[in-house]
Order: structure tokens, then C-alpha cells, then sequence
């Protein structure tokens, strides 16, 4: 369980000679793909034990040996999505949309209580342009739908691109956008935002996901325009 997995109130004062450092047990369900692979190495960088998932055990393996042969002293395996959730306090779905219902489905008894940070978002034939779904929902919300009763939701990181996750010495100049239907679970995801180099922000109830998962089209249309690689959202005056 991670309930204890909290950001400080503003009343709190940690001692000054000692800094206390949570670390997680995190699965990475699709944690292959780029993004997955870089925000868990990232994750991995700053001591968290990370499990990465796959549809096939030895391609999850495979890409936990490439994980660790970048970062020798990283705690990181690698095994199918249904192993990698059952061993994890934290679940993180790193899939295409078009892979999401399967892999909840396979995965759904491992995630009993176990909070689900969601990063899919949706694109149509032409990802520079935003894609509707038909339920009218965003993809975070088809999925707590799909879980309701199991766990909770979060979505995170839609708008961060993965060129640079690999490169710790990179500063990346972006916000997180976290939505969310509880404090305490966007407080969580804000805190993995920050162990890897991100500022996350609460931007709201889970419903919210539907224009931030829409910005990720925005952001692409713009790396193409501006032929760039890592257009990002920057949140000014908080």
C-alpha cells in the first residue's frame, strides 16, 4: 500500500540535518515504449524500484537489462504486464490507446487498491490533430470507468515528450498537467513528477484529462510546424 506516500503539509518542517526519502515499488505497464522506458529510467535514477511490463516477459526483461546497462546502480527488473503489476505498489499504464482496455482487463485483479497513473493519450489518424473518442470521454476516464471499484486514477505526463528523458543532465523545461478526483493521489503523481525532473501541477478533477489528453496534439501540430522535438506546457503565475 502506499498511503503514507505524501507531500508535506505547509505547517511542516523537516529536520535539517536528515532528509527522508521514500522510494516506491513502480510498474511500468507498457514500459518498452519511449516514454515509459524514460520516465522509469528517470525513476529508477532516483531510487525507485522499477518493474517494467510488457505483453511478452522477455521483451519486458530485455528492456530492463538496457535500463540497467545504462544505470548499473538502478534496481530494475523486467516480466510480462500481469507479473510486473503484482509486484508493484504503483502501477503506471505507458500504452497506446488502442492497448489500454486489453491490458486493464489482463491486469485488473493485480490492481485492487494499488493507485493507476495513466499517461495515454488518444490520437486519430493524423496525431497533430485533436481525437475525440466516441464515449465522449477522455481515456483516463474510460479507464477508472473500466476500473471503478478496483482503484483510483490519475493521468500524468500526456504533454512530455520523450526526447530527453534519458539524458538526466537535461533540464526539461515543462509543466505536468495532473488531474485527478483525489488530493492525496494527485499529490502522489505531483511527487513523481519532481523525482524526475518535472514540476507537476494539480490541474483538477479527472475530467479535466479530456483537454489535457487533447493537448497533446496541440503540442505535436507545433514540433512539426516548428520543426522542434519537445514543445511542452509552461503553467506562469503560480
Amino acid at each position: 500500500m502506499i498511503t503514507d506516500y505524501r507531500l508535506p503539509t505547509t505547517d511542516y518542517r523537516p529536520p535539517v540535518t536528515q532528509k527522508e526519502v521514500i522510494t516506491l515499488k513502480i510498474a511500468i505497464l507498457g514500459g518498452t515504449g519511449n516514454e515509459g522506458f524514460g520516465l522509469g529510467y528517470r525513476w529508477a535514477a532516483a531510487g525507485h524500484e522499477i518493474v517494467i511490463g510488457s505483453r511478452k516477459r522477455e521483451k519486458g526483461a530485455g528492456a530492463a537489462a538496457d535500463m540497467r546497462e545504462r544505470l548499473p546502480e538502478g534496481n530494475i527488473v523486467g516480466t510480462d504486464n500481469l507479473s510486473a503489476a503484482q509486484q508493484a505498489e504503483l502501477v503506471v499504464l505507458s500504452v497506446p490507446y488502442w492497448a489500454q482496455e486489453g491490458t486493464l482487463d489482463s491486469v485488473k485483479e493485480a490492481l485492487a487498491d494499488k493507485l493507476l497513473i495513466t499517461v495515454v493519450a488518444p490520437s486519430g489518424e493524423k496525431k497533430s490533430r485533436v481525437h475525440t473518442l466516441p464515449s465522449g470521454l477522455s481515456a483516463a476516464e474510460e479507464a477508472q470507468r473500466q476500473l471503478e471499484g478496483v482503484t483510483r486514477v490519475v493521468a500524468a505526463f500526456q504533454n512530455i515528450g520523450a526526447h530527453h528523458l534519458l539524458d538526466l543532465d537535461y533540464q526539461l523545461d515543462c509543466d505536468v498537467l495532473v488531474c485527478g478526483d483525489k488530493k492525496a493521489d494527485k499529490e502522489i503523481a505531483i511527487q513523481l513528477c519532481a523525482d524526475a525532473g518535472l514540476r507537476g501541477i494539480n490541474a483538477g478533477a479527472l475530467q479535466n484529462a479530456r483537454a489535457v489528453e487533447g493537448m497533446t496534439a496541440v503540442l505535436i501540430a507545433i514540433n512539426i510546424i516548428h520543426k522542434v522535438k519537445s514543445a511542452g506546457i509552461r503553467v506562469t503565475g503560480i
